[in-house]
């Protein structure tokens, strides 16, 4: 069974990817730059592809049985009849559970239910990950992180624990036509994520609460990811990218939903997600 990762050098594709390795499939893992490893397993196959340009995966299906979707809303439709003309019978595609409260609506689930093939969803809360490409450069610079809302809780997902509830998903029957809804065991409000961070470095840091205004200048000046998302993360726009109404700046729907745990996850591993203590321990090399 040969197993395609799209979007695999991702916070959650590349954990697909190793977790597959790991259970001694053969898996294939798509990147805009194949001429790297990527840090992927040795055993993987590394496929140049891009999911902006469909045809560049014909030869990447070649005998795949399931396949691991990253979403790309503009190419999916095409992306996935390549899948089914390509044999493909499983796909899992990674959304949002925003989804699953109605926030918004992810046209790309509509797309692989639409295919006729077995399909699941797999819906994640925030990525415990976001944070660190927003916040590494102020602590590994300065120990310190300058952000708002300090003491709003989010509940947070590991995005081993996302990759994990896809490749079951993956790996075995009893998931057709479902939509996991992924979440962290707990909230953690800002606070408590800078003291995880501190306890995982073993160093202090420095928390300094700041304005969303403040907040977006200083994002908007570190560029690459941190910039791209200022405004979505500090709720001056909403998923579509236009401006976000209420007081705050956040859309006036309710995301009070999405701060307790779901089971889905737990019910799916048979575990409860990881903690933010132990996100910050994996990565705390990432922060120094």
């Amino acid at each position: 069974m040969t197993i395609l990762v799209t979007g695999a050098t991702g916070f959650v594709g590349r954990n697909v990817v190793r977790q597959l390795a790991g259970a001694g499939v053969d898996v294939r893992a798509t990147t805009r730059r194949p001429e790297g490893r990527h840090g992927f397993p040795e055993q993987v196959e590394v496929a140049g592809a891009d999911l902006d340009r469909p045809e560049t995966l014909v030869p990447a299906l070649e005998g795949v049985e399931a396949l691991y979707l990253f979403p790309v809303e503009a190419t999916a439709r095409a992306v996935v009849e390549l899948a089914r003309e390509a044999g493909v019978r499983r796909i899992v595609d990674l959304s949002a559970a925003s989804v699953s409260v109605g926030l918004h609506v992810n046209p790309v689930e509509a797309v692989v239910e639409e295919s006729g093939l077995e399909w699941t969803h797999v819906r994640p809360a925030g990525f415990m990950a976001n944070m660190l490409q927003l916040w590494a450069p102020m602590v590994r610079a300065e120990r310190v992180v300058r952000y708002p809302f300090a003491d709003e809780p989010a509940n947070l997902v590991h995005e081993a624990d996302i990759a994990a509830v896809a490749v079951k998903a993956l790996l075995e029957d009893g998931h057709h036509g479902r939509a996991y809804t992924i979440t962290g065991p707990a909230s953690w409000t800002v606070r408590e994520q800078v003291e995880a961070i501190a306890s995982a470095l073993g160093e202090p840091v420095r928390y300094e609460e700041v304005s969303r205004e403040e907040a977006r200048i200083l994002l908007k000046a570190q560029g690459g990811f941190a910039a791209e998302v200022a405004d979505l993360m500090l709720g001056f726009s909403d998923y579509d990218g236009s401006a976000a109404g209420g007081e705050d700046g956040y859309s006036d729907q309710d995301w009070s939903a999405l701060e307790r745990p779901w089971p889905d996850l737990e019910q799916v591993l048979g575990r409860p997600g990881r903690t933010y203590t132990e996100w910050a321990r994996d990565h705390a090399e990432d922060f120094r």
